[in-house]
């Protein structure tokens, strides 16, 4: 796992409030977090956006 996905993981409750207000298409089931998934909380996200992963993990990373 990288950097990038810890930061996910640490702060995801705060961020996801973030997320659903700019994208609200985005359900609570598009953004549950599990523990040691993140490939999948992400897959789900880019699949909903449009977006590459890596697209997805820098935007995270600004809110």
């Amino acid at each position: 796992m990288n950097s990038n996905e810890l930061k996910i993981k640490g702060n995801w409750n705060e961020l996801k409030g973030k997320v659903k207000q700019k994208y609200a298409e985005l359900t609570d089931d598009d953004l549950a977090y599990e523990e040691g998934k993140d490939d999948e909380l992400l897959g789900r996200i880019q699949k909903k956006l449009g977006q590459t992963k890596e697209q997805v993990i820098d935007w995270i990373q600004r809110l």
